[in-house]
């Protein structure tokens, strides 16, 4: 069954092979499910988010948010809620988590947190406002997370095995807010609302773009199951398995950014041979990660060697 190698990969329980989460392409080989329960590309084109933020759009990826929607944290009274009990907002995920009960499946806030807090107020804004309008980026947050745990709750006992949170901290080299901050201000909210995740028997998976390195240990302590870093690249592998290997699963893929989109065979097989031999190799503690990238130069061939060198060099049996 696929959700119990999920598990096993999870717990360090000895899973037969390193599981495989395909994210937006053949789905029907995956171990792992993600059913987005917080509506951020909804309408038209699936441009705009249920919060009220507008995507900009040029190509096959995600986007980029545009304008904020509101200009200073002074508006703040004039942001919308979206209410959490939307009529439908659980049955399509609800009823795909159903028909693959065999899987792991993940309600997925799609973005969450800090992120979303940028999106509606702008960058600037909540960075600025964390130094010298503390209260009122306070208040935005309340609103943000407030709303998440509210869906958290909602989602318990709707076949769900996992939170799914997106937040990215990292630039390329360093953290987008110092870790003093990101402890003394976010930490108790990731810590709550993970909490209330696990007291609801479901784990929290979370993901996470960029250098975060400073902070691992901070996600791991706060309650993260699974860790997706979406750039191993930029990780000392050797480094990042001897200081957090087995104390959380890792969630990864060849890096977008260098050797899935550039390399050859033989450089993706070394990277997954990386991964392997240094975070999965705790009698798990290691997902591995896939997505079609052609937007952004993967092409179809160098998909399929990241599928084969994970199948291949994961399969635990021939070790």
């Amino acid at each position: 069954m696929k959700k119990q190698q999920v598990y096993k990969a999870i717990k360090m329980q000895n899973p037969d092979y390193v599981p495989l989460f395909f994210f937006n392409r053949d789905k029907e080989l995956s171990d792992v499910l993600q059913h987005d329960i917080q509506n951020h590309f909804g309408g038209a084109n699936g441009l705009r988010s249920e919060w009220g933020f507008e995507w900009e759009r040029h190509d096959g990826t995600m986007g980029q948010p545009g304008a904020p929607v509101i200009q200073s944290l002074e508006a703040l009274n004039t942001l919308p809620v979206p209410d959490p009990r939307t009529p439908g907002r659980f049955d399509e995920a609800a009823r795909l988590a159903a028909l693959n009960a065999d899987r792991y499946n993940i309600a997925g806030l799609a973005l969450s947190g800090f992120t979303t807090m940028t999106f509606l107020a702008g960058f600037e804004t909540v960075l600025a406002g964390l130094y010298d309008d503390y209260h009122a980026v306070g208040a935005l947050a309340d609103m943000v997370f407030g709303f998440e745990e509210e869906l958290i709750r909602l989602a318990a006992g709707k076949g769900f095995d996992a939170i799914g949170f997106a937040d990215d901290w990292g630039a390329q080299q360093n953290l987008l807010l110092s870790p003093v901050m990101g402890r003394q201000f976010f930490k108790p909210r990731y810590r709550r609302q993970f909490d209330l995740a696990h007291s609801l028997g479901m784990d929290v998976v979370f993901h996470c773009c960029g250098y975060i390195y400073d902070i691992i240990g901070d996600f791991i302590d706060s309650g993260v199951d699974v860790l997706n870093i979406s750039q191993p690249n930029l990780f000392d592998m050797k480094k990042l398995g001897r200081e957090f290997g087995g104390k959380v699963c890792f969630l990864c893929p060849v890096s977008y950014q260098t050797t899935s989109l550039g390399g050859t065979k033989e450089e993706i097989y070394r990277d997954v041979a990386a991964l392997v031999d240094n975070l999965g190799c705790y009698n798990g503690g290691l997902i591995g990660y896939v997505e079609e990238y052609s937007s952004i130069g993967l092409s179809e061939e160098n998909y399929w060697h990241c599928v084969n060198a994970f199948r291949e060099l994961g399969d635990y049996r021939r070790i």
